[in-house]
């Protein structure tokens, strides 16, 4: 699995969870802008499941198992989505605060990811 794509995404998933920390802090929902950040390190998940499946494709094999390693590339997909599917449920700081929280939640995931991948 490519570091730099991991260590991207981990970066920009912090980066979206202290934006929306920030929004709660100011008493404020998620907003437009917020979904296109939301978007952005999607697409970016999207991108590390699609390399990940091309790795595994390749034969290459991660350290604890295949069917753990796609499991998490799935769950890491999808996290930051669904967090924001849930926001928009909430229209007040709580809904920031879900966003927040599904961006840290996104962040360990991709810490899990390297072990499973490197051992």
């Amino acid at each position: 699995m490519l570091v730099a794509l991991t260590v991207a995404l981990s970066v920009a998933a912090l980066a979206l969870a202290a934006w929306c920390t920030h929004a709660a802090y100011r008493d404020q929902p998620t907003k437009d802008w917020h979904f296109i950040g939301m978007a952005v390190v999607t697409v970016l998940a999207l991108a590390q499941l699609v390399v990940g499946v091309v790795q595994l494709a390749r034969g290459e094999q991660a350290h604890d198992g295949s069917v753990i390693f796609v499991s998490y590339l799935i769950g890491a997909l999808f996290a930051v989505p669904a967090a924001g599917f849930l926001s928009l449920t909430e229209r007040t700081r709580w809904g920031s605060v879900t966003v927040a929280a599904g961006a840290v939640v996104l962040a360990v995931l991709e810490v899990r990811l390297h072990d499973i991948w490197k051992g």
